[in-house]
């Protein structure tokens, strides 16, 4: 634990993850009499219970064009079924 310019921060370096390789975790200042080790352990648990990456910007991009796609593929059978009917 090393204490910032305003503020207790505790890093962790082993997160478990292979997307992250450390986690940096602010203190309240109420709680920076509480044991390294019990901050610790906390911040632990909480890094292994939060495991799931968040959607990025590309994965919702590429559901958006898969949308895109379904929407044209319509239109074109639509467009078809008009002009075998007329």
């Amino acid at each position: 634990m090393s204490k910032g310019v305003n503020r207790q921060v505790l890093e962790i370096h082993d997160t478990g993850s292979d997307y992250f390789e450390k986690a940096m975790f602010f203190i309240k200042p109420e709680y920076c009499t509480v044991s390294e080790k019990r901050l610790v352990s906390s911040a632990q648990d909480l890094i292994r219970n939060e495991q799931t990456v968040p959607k990025t910007k590309a994965l919702k991009r590429k559901s958006g064009l898969l949308l895109a796609a379904k929407l044209t593929a319509a239109a074109g059978v639509g467009a078809a079924l008009t002009m075998i009917i007329k």
